[in-house]
């Protein structure tokens, strides 16, 4: 399974690209949501997590874009700020609390991955 993690933030890249690996994914890293596009439409990922706060572009209007692209390829929020009232509105699969411990983000990929 390929997976596009997408974060402004080159050690939370670094991080999350070492431990998904670790469980066996391939991981294609996007540190900004230009980047994040472009990725998605040449490498086809299976899913993607996407940093809602960047510089560039945020993470919604990414999430727009890729859903546009491919409705049906399952994207999970991550973000350090916790927007729990605003996650109904998104169109998002799931939504993670960024963390050290990537425990729930494993956790949420086998969960999204056993739905398909």
């Amino acid at each position: 399974m390929k997976i596009l993690v997408v974060d402004d933030e080159k050690n939370i890249l670094k991080l999350y690209k070492a431990e998904l690996e670790d469980e066996g994914y391939e991981i294609v890293i996007a540190n900004s949501g230009k980047e994040a596009i472009e990725l998605f439409k040449t490498d086809k990922p299976d899913l993607v997590t996407l940093d809602i706060m960047m510089p560039d572009m945020d993470g919604i209007q990414v999430l727009r874009q890729l859903k546009q692209e491919d409705p049906q390829v399952p994207v999970i929020m991550l973000t350090a700020y916790d927007y729990r009232d605003d996650f109904s509105v998104w169109v998002s699969d799931a939504y993670v609390v960024k963390s050290s411990d990537l425990t729930t983000l494993k956790t949420t990929i086998k969960q999204i991955i056993e739905k398909k």
